[in-house]
């Protein structure tokens, strides 16, 4: 176990936790760690805190089955605040956001817009989840959020019909709609089961360049 004498816990005993996804880098949540916390979270690698409301340990994800592997934990500079970067299974806001920092209250500048696909379906997907968090009215995502998931993954069956009548007939025009919208519903199906594309990214960076890979089994 690390010498964790440096660490310098408040009156009451805790010291801030800032988390920090390892894929993306966004700073996910805020929280608060005792001693035993600290030392569970370093001996376990689960992120662990201690929750001030009820007055004892939690490790985050035991509930809501967001669970949070810790890759390291750093403290800072004077002693007096802690970082876990974590991998992140699921949104780790317990509304149901990727982070709990969605309520903007300074704009950044606009940086140069990322450009191409990769980019739009980053900006889709955040804006859905902001939609999830806020579920503000006359939102389609609100809508189709208060259908549930079956009607979710529903559509997403009848996008992927249309993919393929638009792509049998060559139509582009029709095809890149359809396209637009499979893509969109299984962005949102992503963001309520709480997959983000930066994971569905690492699986794809994971196979790239790879040969002699297991095709489907064939039929019959």
């Amino acid at each position: 176990m690390p010498d964790l004498s440096a660490v310098k816990f408040d009156a009451a005993g805790l010291v801030p936790v800032v988390v920090q996804d390892v894929q993306t880098g966004a700073v996910l949540m805020q929280a608060y760690a005792n001693l035993e916390a600290l030392e569970h979270t370093l001996s376990t690698r689960q992120g662990t805190y201690f929750s001030r409301s009820r007055s004892e340990l939690w490790v985050k994800g035991l509930t809501s089955g967001h669970v949070q592997r810790v890759v390291s934990v750093s403290l800072d500079c004077d002693g007096d605040s802690v970082l876990y970067v974590v991998e992140q299974s699921g949104p780790a806001c317990h509304t149901g956001a990727y982070s709990c920092y969605f309520t903007p209250l300074l704009e950044a500048e606009a940086p140069a817009v990322a450009g191409g696909l990769d980019g739009v379906l980053g900006r889709v997907y955040d804006t859905i989840q902001d939609r999830l968090a806020t579920l503000p009215e006359k939102s389609y995502v609100a809508r189709l959020h208060a259908g549930g998931l079956d009607r979710v993954l529903k559509k997403i069956v009848e996008e992927a019909g249309e993919v393929l009548l638009a792509a049998k007939n060559r139509d582009t025009a029709e095809l890149s709609t359809e396209v637009a919208d499979l893509l969109f519903h299984t962005l949102f199906a992503m963001a309520e089961v709480g997959v983000t594309p930066q994971q569905v990214a690492a699986v794809l960076e994971a196979r790239e360049g790879k040969t002699g890979l297991k095709g489907p089994k064939e039929i019959g």
